[in-house]
């Protein structure tokens, strides 16, 4: 096992002990390699898991409409999930009182970000895209920024020493509310143009472009 794999398990396995938050303390904190490979060059960070979703299935952004939303986004810019790294602002998924999904209180948030700042560190993504207000507003609290989803979303910021993609949440209430379908996959173009800045092909796997490489003069041969 590399280093690299050893710290992150390390860290995966400290977020499944954590009792930071009492209302959680019966979840499971959605932090493995599930979340997709370590080597990743894009990361995207979510809220917090849906409970009919990532706190189900134990991957982000799958089993609900949201993960299906959020799969046929990928799709449309020919990006695979397994190309990139997945997480979320709040590890572990915040319910009410009657078992629905409500939005991570800023304690539970605060509580989450040192898991959020090392998993950054660790994965080291070159471009970061965040899905909805809460993690961006996330961001903010380990880096600040003053980028505001309604003025900033499909743009392509720095943030960090890396781009940033902020976009809105994939969810079926924001498609109908704030941003339809049409305008998240213009979004998710913008997305597309930042991997190609860095240097990334989306048709082959988020790897670097080969080097042209100068064939041998006669003289040489």
């Amino acid at each position: 096992m590399g280093e690299k794999s050893r710290q992150f398990q390390v860290l995966a396995s400290e977020a499944a002990a954590c009792i930071r938050c009492p209302a959680m303390c019966e979840r499971t904190a959605v932090l493995s390699h599930l979340n997709g490979p370590i080597e990743a060059r894009v990361m995207f960070i979510g809220e917090a898991p849906g409970r009919k979703g990532g706190d189900r299935t134990h991957v982000p952004f799958s089993g609900d409409q949201s993960g299906r939303n959020f799969e046929r986004f990928l799709t449309s810019i020919n990006l695979q999930r397994s190309d990139i790294f997945i997480t979320s602002a709040a590890l572990c998924n915040p319910r009410t009182a009657t078992g629905a999904n409500r939005r991570p209180a800023a304690l539970e948030l605060r509580n989450c970000s040192d898991f959020l700042r090392r998993t950054i560190a660790l994965v080291d993504p070159s471009v970061i895209v965040t899905l909805g207000m809460v993690a961006l507003d996330a961001l903010r609290s380990l880096q600040y920024h003053e980028l505001n989803l309604r003025k900033d979303a499909g743009k392509i910021r720095r943030w960090n020493g890396r781009l940033l993609v902020p976009l809105y949440h994939p969810s079926p209430q924001v498609l109908i509310t704030s941003r339809n379908e049409k305008a998240q996959l213009r979004d998710y173009r913008v997305v597309a143009r930042a991997i190609r800045r860095v240097g990334l092909r989306l048709d082959a796997g988020l790897v670097p472009p080969m080097e042209r490489t100068t064939p041998p003069s006669k003289s040489s041969r």
